[in-house]
């Protein structure tokens, strides 16, 4: 069923599309500012062809090699932490957009830049490596968030608020804040009422449900508006609302990301034994021998009980720092 709605997916976007080829000319200094001015100087109907990207100073006919590697050192370079255009959060491995309380247009392009490349590589079938949450994919499809999301992106915060929802004390004492949250952005803290006159709410029994809901759409929706509506922007010039609507958001996910790399091979070259064991202790091959037979689904089971996540580190599983070490001093 999937492959029938990617097939009608990917009909419906090129219909009409009769040029062969949008071509990038990149210096690789300059990947972002020579792939931000070059695609705002196309139109509509060029994004819809195929990508060819030729790097500077360098020989060879792009035949998927080279688009395959713009993606990637792109995507490389617009989530490093110098940019700031995304927070990455290391308990969830995932990324967010950072809220920017002084968002100028330069940030605004760039959002929608980011968003049009991965339009780009849904047209051109280009499979990124993005640690985006579901929550991402479903303002995409216009489909509501909610703490759940929450709770994926930031598991401490979505667990915090979680209990304020179960907490039968006295929450006013307890907890003493009102209806105010602090952001730190940049190396500054900014402070934000979840409603009108919110600092002189007190958070309490009654309207914590309220306090809940307000947070949870400040963090997934108020807080990064502008960046998110920028990114929409660029992904829908190329994903035509018409033909994306087919999707789920999971769907969407897997069509641009595909199915989680969780490649345990790399994962067994990078791990640290200690306690005693080695790569070549009995018990070290009986367990990457039962650990390589396992399902996807099995991995990512087996990855959340040993890292608190399923999902590999930016980078892939070899950058995770796994260790297996004895359990006591005498264990065997």
């Amino acid at each position: 069923m999937r492959h029938e709605l990617q097939d009608a997916f990917f009909r419906a976007l090129f219909q009409g599309v009769n040029s062969p080829y949008l071509v990038l000319e990149i210096r690789r200094d300059y990947i972002i500012a020579d792939t931000l001015l070059q695609l705002e100087e196309k139109s509509i109907h060029d994004l819809k062809k195929q990508l060819r990207v030729q790097f500077v100073g360098e020989e060879g006919v792009d035949e998927g090699g080279v688009q395959k590697e713009f993606f990637q050192l792109i995507v490389r370079e617009i989530f490093d932490p110098k940019y700031g255009l995304f927070n990455y959060n290391e308990e969830s491995r995932l990324c967010w957009f950072s809220h920017n309380p002084v968002l100028d247009n330069v940030n605004v392009r760039e959002y929608k830049l980011i968003g049009l490349l991965l339009g780009l590589a849904v047209y051109n079938s280009v499979i990124l490596d993005l640690h985006f949450p579901l929550a991402l994919y479903k303002k995409l499809m216009n489909v509501d968030v909610g703490l759940s999301d929450l709770k994926q992106l930031d598991p401490t915060l979505g667990k915090g608020l979680e209990i304020l929802l179960q907490y039968d004390g006295d929450i006013e004492a307890e907890y003493d804040r009102s209806f105010q949250v602090s952001v730190e952005s940049f190396g500054h803290v900014f402070t934000y009422d979840l409603k009108p006159n919110g600092a002189e709410i007190q958070l309490t029994k009654d309207n914590r449900i309220e306090f809940v809901d307000l947070y949870t759409k400040f963090i997934l929706d108020v807080s990064v508006k502008k960046q998110f509506e920028a990114f929409k922007e660029g992904f829908m010039l190329v994903c035509q609302d018409s033909a994306i609507k087919i999707f789920r958001p999971e769907e969407v996910e897997q069509l641009i990301c595909g199915c989680s790399d969780l490649d345990f091979e790399a994962l067994e070259k990078s791990t640290v034994y200690d306690g005693g064991w080695t790569k070549d202790s009995d018990i070290i091959k009986y367990f990457w021998e039962i650990a390589h037979s396992f399902s996807y689904e099995e991995k990512k089971k087996l990855l959340f009980f040993a890292t608190g996540s399923d999902r590999a580190p930016i980078g892939g599983l070899s950058k995770l720092q796994f260790v297996i070490a004895k359990n006591g001093g005498d264990s065997d």
